[in-house]
C-alpha cells in the first residue's frame, strides 16, 4: 500500500472509528442517565461485579488472536478460519466452567441474582469470540466504516429494549438485556458486511504461527483486565455493592471519553504503524502524531469534566449519585494520561515486540496490586488515590522501551503534550470560578463548557497549535467531499 493510499485510509480510520465509539456511546449515555434514575445503586453494583468476571474469561477467549492477525501481514482465510473455531471451542468451554462455578462465586458475594445474571451474560463469551474474528478483518482492511454501523445499530435497539424492561419494572434485568442485546445484534451486523464465510479447514500450523505472537498479547491483555478490575472485586467484598457502584459510576464518565478518542485513534494507528514497522523513523513519527492528537483532544475534556463534575452529576443522575463525584475527579487525572500509555503500547505491539509488553505489563501490575492492597485496607476513596499515582509511575515504565526501540524517549513525548496540559489548566481556572454564582446546575455547566471551549479555541489560534490547524484541514477536506 502507498504512503498516501495509507494515510488517506488511517485519517478516515480515525474519524470513522470516532463516529462509532461517539454515537454508540452518546446513545449509551443516554440510556444509562434514564436506566440510572430508574435503577437504584446496588443493582449496578450487581453488573459490575458479573461483567468483571465475563472481561475476564472474554480476554481469555478473544485476547491475543485477534492482534495476532491483524499484525500478520500475510493473513489469509486459513488464519481466520482458524482462529474462528478454536475461538468458539474456547468459548464454550469457558462457558461451561462459568454455568457451573456461578454458585460458588455468588456465595463468595452474597448478592441477590448473582448466579442466574452470571449464567445469562455469561453467554456473551460465544458472541465475542466470533465477533473478535470479523472485527480483526475489517481492522486488517481498514474498513472502519462498517464498523460504525454495527455498532450504531446495536446500540439503538438495545436502548429501547432495556428502557422498556426498566420501566416495567425487571429491574437489574434490564442491565442484563441491554448488555447481551447490544453484543448480539452487533455481531449479527459485522457478520453480514464483512462479507466472509470461514472455511471448513483449521490449521495447526497456522494456529502455533498466531499463538507464537499471540498469547503473549495475551496473556498481557489479561494480566492488564484482572488489574484494572482488581478494585471492584475487592470494593465488591470488602465493601458495599453501592461503594461498587459509586466508584464504577465515577469511572464511567471519563472512560466515556477515553473510548470514544483515545481508543478510536489508537486502533487505527495500529495497522498504520504495522504497516510501516521496518522504518523506525514512520514509527515514532506516527507515535508522535498520534500522542499530540490524542492529548489535544483529551486534556480539555478531562480538566473540564474534573471542573464541572458536582452539577453535572447532580443534574444528571440525581443526588443519590453525588458521592461518585471524588471518583470521578480523581479518575479524571488518570484518563488525561491515557494518550501516552496507549500510543507507547501500540507502538511497541506494531513492531512485534510483544516480549516487552508483557514484561512491562508484569512490572506495572505488580507495582499497582501493591497500591490496591494497601489502600484498601484504608478505604475506597485511598483505592481512587493510589491509582492516581499507580498511573503515573506506569506512564514512566511503558515509555521507557521506545527510546531505545525507535528513538521516542519519555522526555520527547513530556515535551509533545506539555502544550496541552498548559492550555487545559489554563482553561479550567478561567471557568473553576463559576461554581461559586448563584445560579441552577444546568446554567453553571452551560457557561463553563461554552466559555472553556471558547478560551481553548482562542489559545489554538493564537499560539497556531499544529493539532487545530490539523483538525481544520481534515474537517474542511471532509466537508469538501461531501
Amino acid at each position: 500500500m502507498s504512503e498516501e493510499n495509507l494515510g488517506k485510509k488511517t485519517v478516515g480510520g480515525v474519524f470513522w472509528l470516532l463516529m462509532e465509539r461517539i454515537c454508540a456511546q452518546l446513545v449509551s449515555f443516554g440510556v444509562s442517565i434514564i436506566l440510572a434514575r430508574l435503577l437504584l445503586p446496588k443493582e449496578y453494583g450487581i453488573i459490575a461485579i458479573v461483567t468483571v468476571f465475563i472481561t475476564i474469561l472474554n480476554v481469555l477467549v478473544t485476547g491475543g488472536f485477534s492482534t495476532s492477525l491483524v499484525q500478520k501481514k500475510d493473513a489469509d482465510d486459513l488464519d481466520f478460519s482458524s482462529v474462528m473455531y478454536f475461538g468458539l471451542v474456547i468459548a464454550i468451554i469457558a462457558y461451561i466452567i462459568l454455568y457451573f462455578t456461578s454458585p460458588i462465586i455468588n456465595k463468595y458475594y452474597q448478592y441477590d441474582q448473582l448466579t442466574p445474571v452470571l449464567r445469562v451474560m455469561g453467554l456473551q463469551i460465544i458472541i465475542a469470540s466470533v465477533k473478535s474474528v470479523y472485527s480483526a478483518l475489517l481492522t486488517k482492511r481498514m474498513q472502519f466504516k462498517k464498523f460504525f454501523w454495527a455498532t450504531f445499530i446495536g446500540t439503538a435497539i438495545s436502548a429501547v429494549v432495556s428502557i422498556f424492561m426498566a420501566y416495567k419494572g425487571f429491574g437489574v434485568w434490564a442491565l442484563v438485556a441491554q448488555y447481551l442485546v447490544n453484543n448480539t445484534i452487533d455481531t449479527i451486523i459485522l457478520g453480514f458486511v464483512v462479507n466472509w464465510v470461514p472455511k471448513f479447514k483449521v490449521s495447526i500450523e497456522r494456529l502455533k504461527g498466531l499463538i507464537s505472537f499471540g498469547w503473549k498479547v495475551l496473556v498481557s491483555s489479561l494480566i492488564d483486565t484482572v488489574y484494572n478490575d482488581i478494585r471492584s472485586l475487592i470494593i465488591g467484598v470488602k465493601y458495599s455493592a453501592a461503594d461498587l457502584a459509586f466508584f464504577n459510576r465515577g469511572k464511567q464518565f471519563p472512560d466515556l471519553i477515553i473510548n470514544n478518542i483515545s481508543v478510536s485513534i489508537s486502533s487505527a494507528i495500529f495497522p498504520a504503524l504495522s504497516e510501516k514497522q521496518d522504518e523506525k523513523e514512520k514509527v515514532r513519527y506516527l507515535t508522535s502524531t498520534t500522542m499530540k492528537m490524542t492529548s489535544y483532544i483529551i486534556m480539555p475534556l478531562m480538566f473540564g469534566l474534573a471542573v464541572i463534575a458536582e452539577p453535572f452529576v447532580k443534574l444528571l443522575l440525581t443526588d443519590k449519585w453525588l458521592p461518585c463525584v471524588p471518583f470521578l475527579r480523581i479518575l479524571c487525572f488518570n484518563g488525561a494520561l491515557m494518550p501516552l500509555q496507549s500510543a507507547n503500547v501500540q507502538a511497541i505491539l506494531a513492531l512485534g515486540r510483544s516480549d516487552i509488553n508483557i514484561k512491562l505489563n508484569i512490572l506495572k501490575k505488580g507495582l499497582g496490586l501493591l497500591f490496591v492492597i494497601v489502600s484498601s485496607q484504608i478505604s475506597v476513596i485511598a483505592m481512587a488515590y493510589a491509582g492516581m499515582i499507580t498511573g503515573v509511575l506506569c506512564l514512566i515504565i511503558n515509555a521507557y522501551p521506545n527510546k531505545d526501540l525507535f528513538g521516542y524517549s519519555f522526555k520527547d513525548q513530556i515535551l509533545d503534550i506539555l502544550p496541552y496540559v498548559i492550555m487545559s489548566a489554563v482553561m479550567s481556572a478561567c471557568v473553576w470560578w463559576i461554581q461559586y454564582l448563584p445560579i441552577s446546575p444546568m446554567l453553571q455547566i452551560i457557561m463553563q463548557v461554552a466559555i472553556g471551549g471558547i478560551i481553548y479555541i482562542l489559545i489554538s489560534f493564537i499560539f497556531k497549535i499544529e493539532c487545530f490547524a490539523r483538525l481544520l484541514t481534515i474537517g474542511k477536506g471532509f466537508l469538501k467531499r461531501k
